[in-house]
């Protein structure tokens, strides 16, 4: 997760606050000093921190009578509330408009990832059913055109640039004009990178912006700079109207939280941050959402309108009416996977369901989750229509073992891999099948469910989660507040049902004990396991 060395800190301070028998103002105190200490690691102005610190000792009154869980919420929902201050300027982002063009200027330090944002911008719009294209303007670094260019076409966003005219200006103005002719909606144009002390590159930068008349200046920093970012972006401010700012590189630095805050400081809306290297590691900003995710609380409400954009409703309704009557077969399941897909990486969907921490599955259990997933897509797109559409496909392969040799040739892998994808299917399908089964809980009415049905479908879904993820959801305790907020978020969808999926480990190697501890690995061993 991004800053997940800090939302780990802050975590653990806040969960002291459940371990203490009496909350006084001594626990108030150490729970501060060890928010305090995270906040300095991650470059976060003394100044700020010191002011939040005030903030959320004077709305707490020790003199009332009210009980320790009521304390225990409130301190909770101050020091949220404090760290949702110290990074929202309070001005709401310019948002582009449908069916006219939206011209967007990138400006930025050298170094900062500007042109690879740019194309990440564009592939944001672009799949949420934008027309987009990118415009080169840089004539100032070697090779900037050649990289947008091979940017561009690796996403299949049209492009403009020139070999030959020397005058970003010019560049600009004829990119932005012919890609207005051609119905474009997102026309984000990309300048040359500067430092606030380059004067005669800013003020080629102040000509490119009366060139295109941008409706949008987007000023990217890089977060290893920490609160020296404030600096920057005034600098950028007082020479041309920064209407936002794009944070890059808040995957791979400790220093992102003072970048965060600082920039908060010069009255700048963050409005996305990047969170890695792929063109899909871009996530839009929102203060609330932001802190939730970092306090290890989720973000439901941001996982439901991730649901919601990808259009999955059609597909969803068709499919509920399967799973209440029962049905759940393998071509279900192939759908379910190309959701997980689309909801985007798997770490950032993680991110946004309680109790799935920061370091949930890391970074290479993300790429091992991907590789496994796409593993079992192949698979089932090596079988017949009437084992995709059998609502009884494991008796299917059971009875005619030839059918497992050669979904495996077909595939290209072990016939045991094969093997492992039914057991994961018939895991699976006995939990939603279950889900189908229990009365209100996939019809809008989740509040009426029985405790008793719930306890039995959190105890069929505890039997296929790996041991030690479910250890780290928080036991079955953990698992039942999962379901919980799935359910009580609104109706559970097939989107909900694409997320449980992935937050169970689907692909994450569990019938092979992939993540399983040695010592337990072992012992499947000597029980005739793999």
């Amino acid at each position: 997760m991004v800053l997940g060395d800090l939302s780990r800190k802050i975590t653990n301070a806040l969960r002291s606050l459940n371990s203490a028998t009496v909350i006084d103002e001594e626990v108030l105190d150490d729970m501060l000093k060890e928010i305090v200490r995270a906040l300095i690691e991650s470059d976060v102005q003394v100044k700020l921190i010191q002011t939040m610190r005030t903030n959320i000792k004077d709305k707490i009154k020790f003199g009332d009578a009210s009980s320790g869980i009521n304390k225990r919420k409130q301190i909770q929902k101050t020091v949220f509330e404090e760290l949702c201050k110290l990074i929202d300027p309070g001005i709401e982002p310019w948002k582009p408009t449908k069916n006219q063009p939206n011209i967007i200027m990138f400006v930025g330090l050298q170094g900062s990832g500007k042109t690879t944002t740019c194309t990440k911008l564009a592939y944001y719009y672009q799949t949420r059913g934008w027309k987009t294209c990118l415009v080169c303007a840089d004539t100032f670094r070697a090779g900037a055109f050649d990289q947008l260019k091979q940017n561009a076409t690796k996403a299949r966003i049209p492009y403009y640039g020139s070999y030959t005219e020397i005058d970003p200006a010019v560049i600009a103005r004829n990119g932005v004009d012919q890609f207005k002719d051609e119905g474009f909606e997102i026309i984000i144009v990309d300048t040359s990178g500067r430092h606030k002390q380059e004067d005669s590159l800013f003020e080629e930068m102040l000509q490119v912006s009366r060139a295109v008349n941008p409706d949008n200046v987007i000023f990217v920093m890089d977060a290893s700079i920490g609160q020296a970012c404030e600096g920057q972006a005034r600098a950028f401010k007082d020479k041309v109207d920064v209407g936002a700012v794009i944070i890059t590189k808040l995957d791979g630095h400790a220093k992102g939280g003072g970048a965060l805050s600082a920039v908060a400081a010069t009255k700048s809306p963050v409005v996305f941050i990047g969170t890695g290297e792929h063109i899909d590691d871009l996530e839009q900003f929102k203060t609330r959402s932001f802190v939730s995710k970092l306090l290890g609380m989720g973000d439901m409400q941001g996982l439901i309108e991730r649901v919601n954009e990808m259009e999955l409703e059609e597909s969803s309704g068709r499919m509920m009416d399967r799973i209440r009557s029962g049905i759940f077969t393998m071509r279900d399941m192939y759908e379910q996977f190309m959701n997980i897909q689309k909801l985007g990486p798997i770490g950032q969907v993680m991110n946004m369901i309680p109790g799935l921490g920061s370091d949930f599955l890391g970074k290479s259990g993300e790429d091992a989750s991907k590789k496994r997933l796409n593993g079992f897509m192949v698979m089932m797109r090596s079988m017949t229509d009437e084992e995709l559409d059998s609502n009884s496909v494991n008796k299917l392969f059971r009875t005619q073992a030839s059918r497992i040799q050669r979904v495996a040739i077909g595939s290209g892998v072990d016939p045991r891999e094969v093997e492992e994808l039914l057991n994961q299917y018939k895991k699976f399908a006995e939990v939603v099948k279950k889900m189908g089964g229990v009365k209100n809980l996939l019809n809008g009415n989740p509040g009426k469910v029985s405790q008793q049905q719930m306890t039995k479908l959190n105890s069929s879904m505890a039997k296929m989660i790996d041991p030690r993820m479910l250890a780290q959801m928080g036991g079955m305790g953990g698992l039942q507040n999962m379901m919980k907020n799935f359910a009580g978020a609104g109706n559970m969808d097939m989107g909900d049902i694409a997320s449980m999926m992935s937050s169970m480990g689907m692909g994450q190697g569990m019938g092979q004990g992939g993540n399983l501890p040695s010592n337990v690995k072992k012992m499947m061993k000597k029980k005739g396991g793999r």
